[in-house]
């Protein structure tokens, strides 16, 4: 059985793209609102946390729109260092002491 490919330059993709990049701005901005008006620390670290999956995801639909698999290692990447991170917020709300 032959492997097919997607023409990425075919309308129905780019309109998915286009939406979908378009989504990702939304919540892009919502994540930033949340960061700045967060009411307690726990919210503001999981605004920043959602924030590192969207970037994930952004670079996932540049690798899709581009052709080039170099952003997949980047999203790759990214989402390794944003884990640390997540870890690293969660030991600092916890030897910090604040009620959440």
């Amino acid at each position: 059985m032959p492997v097919t490919t997607v023409d990425i330059h075919s309308s129905i993709i780019m309109l998915a793209i286009n939406i979908s990049s378009l989504m990702l701005l939304l919540a892009l901005v919502m994540c930033f609102l949340r960061i700045a008006l967060g009411p307690t620390l726990a919210d503001r670290v999981v605004a920043l946390d959602v924030l590192n999956i969207l970037a994930v995801a952004y670079c996932a639909l540049l690798a899709i729109a581009s052709g080039q698999p170099v952003y997949l290692d980047a999203a790759i990447a990214l989402a390794l260092v944003a884990f640390l991170v997540s870890v690293a917020f969660a030991r600092f709300i916890e030897k910090s002491g604040k009620k959440l």
